[in-house]
């Protein structure tokens, strides 16, 4: 994230959660933590109570199988 740019904080929108869904499995969660604006801590909490997981493809590119 930028420096300066501050994090958003408190209840997620519905196309925050829109964009979580569609780019998570796919992307690190630092990544997406950074195109929201929000912090990790947040995105990882998040993803854990939506159910998230990333695909065997993008674990496999991380050398993770």
């Amino acid at each position: 994230m930028a420096k300066g740019k501050k994090l958003i904080k408190g209840t997620w929108l519905k196309h925050e959660v829109a964009l979580l869904k569609k780019v998570f499995s796919h992307m690190s969660t630092k990544e997406v933590a950074d195109k929201l604006g929000r912090a990790l801590k947040s995105v990882q909490a998040k993803a854990s109570k939506l159910e998230l997981k990333k695909t065997k493809k993008y674990l496999k590119s991380l050398g993770r199988k």
